[in-house]
């Protein structure tokens, strides 16, 4: 042993020079770098290595790009917020998730393949051919645009459908991935109390003064948007968190945790309340009746209903709290027809109906929103505002689409009511309750905003998916006297 160690010392000591001489170029290269292109140049090198280690840790193990996913879901609404220059952090995500597909096939011998007879991978695969299918649309004024919007229709879903069928999914990962939401969640509330009550920053400010303004500055008041991509966005997250730990509250066992989710929960509401969405309201409204659907328990259906039915008497019925925007903003969301965006919402529908009568697969994907803008400016698809992310998929892939789409997403919900009815521990029941209540609110929600779309609402939506209908592979390890906090 003594031999071997010393052979290898003298081998590093011959090739000394060559590391040295190495060093060197590598050293003067990065400072001629960094004294050319300034400090850009300083954080590539920086990033460079990190990015090199990343690759190749996705590539040995599938589960670290599924959770580097993840956290990217969240992460880069933060980086394009503040960083200095423009990055195609869309482009990012794909490229893990690409690496992650390359690592399922690279580490196929031990994955078990036959994880992917699942109904979930049929829907979701459905509604992917059916996407695919759209590239071909007759009807499409400019096809090459069909990526950039098939990635988050059906493109990313797939992948991690695919992703977490085949890897080990841990009981300690799927409480990662939750403490991830409810941590940068709480990150989003607290910057956006800041924006809220202390004041904005200079590239907050440029982004109002770009346009912005005109939905997140309404008489007078600010519409909190943290650093996620807009407030409807910040909003359905806020209302989707308070409504997991809303329900913690009934299900926590001790004192002490109830009391934790309640401290969550004030804080998440009031973050949903400064973001000025009042179509997250019905995140609350949707989810939280689903809930006690799903509880089947008459004593706390009862309590619900009423904690529940005289706050929504108040707004739809009262004046209380009027002269607070806040629940004056949450209180137009029960009074739609009053409401002249909602009006408006409607007379474009009618301006679209006529469009799409005689388009039953739409228009093609990729002809609305921001992308229809930027290829096809001039096209009728682009110069209607959607607002609603059902609506968004009527415009691109027609009648026919939102019907498989729609479907899909019932069929979901109707196989997880069923696994969730049939799970034993009660621990593991209480969570999965707690996911598909979000995920039915967040799907009703998807009418009257397009956050089903957008980060990292859409990643947790995935993901949600694929917990709450595969929830029987974590019977048993739930099971296991394992303590686990609820935060």
């Amino acid at each position: 042993m003594q031999h071997q160690v010393s052979s290898v010392a003298q081998q590093i000591q011959k090739q000394y020079w060559l590391f040295s001489v190495l060093g060197t170029l590598l050293a003067l290269a990065s400072g001629f770098l960094i004294a050319k292109v300034g400090v850009l140049a300083l954080g590539a090198i920086v990033v460079l290595p990190v990015g090199l280690m990343l690759v190749g840790g996705i590539l040995a193990e599938p589960k670290v790009g599924f959770m580097v996913y993840v956290q990217m879901s969240f992460l880069i609404n933060a980086l394009s917020r503040f960083l200095p220059i423009s990055i195609p952090f869309g482009l990012i995500i794909d490229g893990i998730l690409g690496l992650t597909i390359v690592s399922l096939l690279l580490n196929n011998q031990r994955l078990e393949w036959k994880r992917l007879h699942h109904p979930a991978f049929y829907l979701v695969g459905i509604w992917l051919i059916y996407t695919v299918l759209e590239f071909f649309n007759p009807e499409s004024p400019y096809r090459p645009a069909w990526f950039f919007h098939a990635r988050y229709f059906s493109l990313h879903f797939f992948i991690v459908t695919c992703t977490m069928l085949l890897i080990d999914i841990t009981r300690s990962d799927i409480w990662i991935i939750l403490r991830t939401w409810l941590i940068w969640s709480l990150l989003g509330a607290l910057w956006a109390f800041k924006q809220q009550y202390i004041g904005l920053t200079v590239n907050e400010t440029i982004w109002l003064n770009s346009g912005a303004a005109s939905t997140h500055v309404l008489f007078g008041h600010l519409r909190s948007w943290s650093f996620y991509s807009d407030a409807s966005q910040f909003g359905a997250e806020m209302a989707a968190a308070s409504l997991v730990c809303f329900i913690w509250c009934f299900e926590a066992k001790s004192n002490l945790r109830k009391l934790g989710a309640l401290l969550l929960l004030l804080v998440y509401f009031w973050g949903y309340a400064v973001s000025g969405t009042r179509s997250a309201l019905f995140v609350l409204i949707a989810g939280y009746g689903f809930y006690l659907f799903m509880k089947r328990d008459i004593p706390k259906i009862v309590l619900g209903i009423c904690l529940a039915a005289p706050l929504l008497f108040i707004l739809k019925y009262t004046t209380i709290g009027s002269g607070n925007y806040q629940i004056e903003r949450m209180r137009t969301a029960l009074n739609p027809m009053e409401d002249a965006s909602f009006l408006l919402r409607l007379q474009n529908q009618e301006k679209l109906a006529n469009y799409l009568r005689h388009l039953p697969f739409g228009a093609g994907i990729s002809t609305s929103m921001d992308t229809g803008q930027r290829f096809t400016p001039w096209h009728w698809a682009s110069q209607i505002a959607p607002d609603s992310w059902y609506v968004e998929l009527w415009i691109e892939v027609g009648v026919v689409g939102l019907t498989v789409y729609i479907l899909m997403l019932l069929s979901l919900i109707g196989i997880g009511v069923y696994r969730v009815w049939n799970l034993k521990n009660p621990e593991l029941k209480s969570l999965m309750r707690a996911l598909l209540s979000v995920f039915v609110g967040i799907v009703v929600m998807g009418y009257s905003n397009p956050v089903l779309g957008q980060f990292p609402t859409s990643a947790m939506l995935y993901i949600n998916a694929l917990l709450f209908t595969s929830c029987y592979r974590w019977e048993t390890s739930f099971s296991k006297p394992v303590e686990e906090k609820p935060f």
